[in-house]
């Protein structure tokens, strides 16, 4: 779930009042693996490309945020990764947009509602499609959601990802609050680890849960109208963690 996105100029200038990356106007950064270079591009809000050993990979890509355009005129994807039934996660059209004849959608059980060609691949479970590891794992609220006795993402809805890389570990978080499946993660490379009010967690919760799995890497995204700085802040201190802040909106 989204809320708009503000960059104030304190925001502008993180990059000179912390020893990690700064926020970063160009698209793309790239990691070496055992089978070549990954390339990460973030796309919007909660959407990324991921380009290695010849494939694109999409995750959640959709036009609710942003209108979308960031999408034309991008290469099909060989597989497409969505991970809930939220429109800023699940959008049929721009899923169609990016399909090419071959590319393979991979998705929880409740966006295959919608999205009736994806492979359903569900909490605890992993296949390998088009050469890429994927393992499906926990995404949820704890206590937060639109009314008492409700939440806004229930367990087992949907998913979060690891993805195998040339033998990088990637977190993809998706909509969740600092979970006990996120704090006992270990060995992730390049975590995406969502903040957002009221639907996700607090920058200081997200920060929580990243001192706690200790990525090498780590990209807050889906952050809308979250302090980054606080973010950072909570983050620095911990050994063998770098803060990449990225242009999402």
């Amino acid at each position: 779930m989204y809320k708009k996105a503000v960059f104030s100029r304190p925001l502008v200038f993180l990059g000179m009042l912390f020893a990690v990356s700064g926020v970063a106007w160009a698209q793309s950064d790239t990691i070496a693996t055992s089978k070549g270079d990954l390339k990460i591009t973030p796309l919007n809000h909660a959407s990324l490309q991921l380009q290695w050993d010849g494939k694109t990979i999409y995750v959640d890509p959709s036009g609710q945020v942003g209108g979308g355009t960031v999408y034309n005129g991008l290469p099909k994807g060989d597989l497409i990764l969505v991970t809930d039934v939220h429109g800023d996660h699940q959008d049929r059209a721009k899923v169609d947009q990016l399909k090419g004849a071959n590319t393979v959608v991979v998705a929880p059980k409740a966006v295959a509602a919608t999205i009736t060609e994806a492979q359903v691949i569900n909490n605890g479970e992993k296949k390998t499609v088009a050469g890429v590891e994927i393992e499906a794992v926990p995404m949820y609220n704890l206590l937060r959601g639109p009314q008492p006795g409700t939440l806004f993402h229930d367990k087992g809805r949907g998913n979060g990802y690891i993805l195998t890389l040339g033998g990088k570990r990637l977190y993809i978080a998706g909509d969740t609050e600092c979970i006990p499946e996120m704090k006992a993660l270990r060995n992730i490379d390049v975590a995406f680890v969502c903040m957002n009010l009221p639907y996700t967690m607090t920058p200081g919760e997200a920060a929580g849960c990243v001192n706690a799995f200790k990525p090498k890497i780590v990209y807050p995204y889906h952050y809308g109208q979250s302090n980054l700085q606080e973010f950072t802040s909570a983050v620095q201190g911990t050994a063998g963690v770098e803060v990449r802040l990225r242009k999402w909106y």
